[in-house]
């Protein structure tokens, strides 16, 4: 039996006294276009009133040592989504600190918004570890999880989920921070404004 959601049953298992807001997190270390992309076709494909990105403050997975400060993160992701009203950003993992895991987040939000549905949004490549992720089954039962497609990776899940269509663009936070340490030009890949912020503040250009 297929787990697979369309947008017509999701539109009618909606409570239409809810509001209806997505959620995008990472570590948008830096941000770029495939994250701008990949919540603005996710919020306007389901309708969303908002698609909130919320960067973390200590992901589980990652060494906090190759993450930069935090106000410099906030404030691409402000310069990002400037001029798009559907994005905003979520800054509950940032003000509580430590580590960043998702079903914790998202029981204080759930709590917080009762009369909120929310939609996670995570990439296809990411499907497949789910199964690791911290209390995944509690989470569940808290947000719908809406996939992003990905060529090469199956749609395949044992849990509910609603796939979305999107441009393959196989950028990454890691390869541009090392191209901007290596001198190489990375026009377009991330918005103008947030390229004119890491050089006026010199970011990155001591990744190894």
């Amino acid at each position: 039996m297929s787990n697979v959601q369309t947008f017509v049953e999701v539109k009618e298992q909606r409570n239409s006294k809810k509001k209806q807001v997505g959620i995008l997190g990472g570590n948008f270390n830096p941000v770029h276009i495939a994250h701008l992309i990949m919540a603005d076709q996710v919020g306007r494909s389901l309708g969303l009133e908002k698609v909130y990105l919320m960067p973390s403050n200590e992901p589980p997975h990652v060494d906090p040592k190759e993450t930069i400060d935090v106000s410099d993160r906030l404030k691409m992701l402000e310069l990002a989504i400037a001029d798009n009203p559907l994005l905003d950003i979520e800054k509950i993992e940032i003000n509580r600190q430590g580590k960043s895991y998702t079903y914790e987040t998202m029981k204080i939000l759930t709590e917080k918004y009762p009369n909120t549905d929310f939609y996670f949004v995570i990439g296809g490549d990411m499907v497949e570890y789910l199964p690791k992720w911290y209390k995944v089954d509690e989470l569940m039962q808290l947000v719908q999880f809406v996939g992003v497609k990905r060529p090469n990776y199956p749609t395949e899940t044992s849990y509910p989920m609603i796939w979305i269509d999107m441009p393959d663009m196989n950028i990454s936070s890691t390869d541009l921070r090392k191209k901007i340490a290596q001198g190489c030009s990375v026009n377009y890949l991330l918005p103008e404004n947030v390229l004119h912020y890491i050089q006026e503040k010199g970011l990155y250009l001591d990744e190894i």
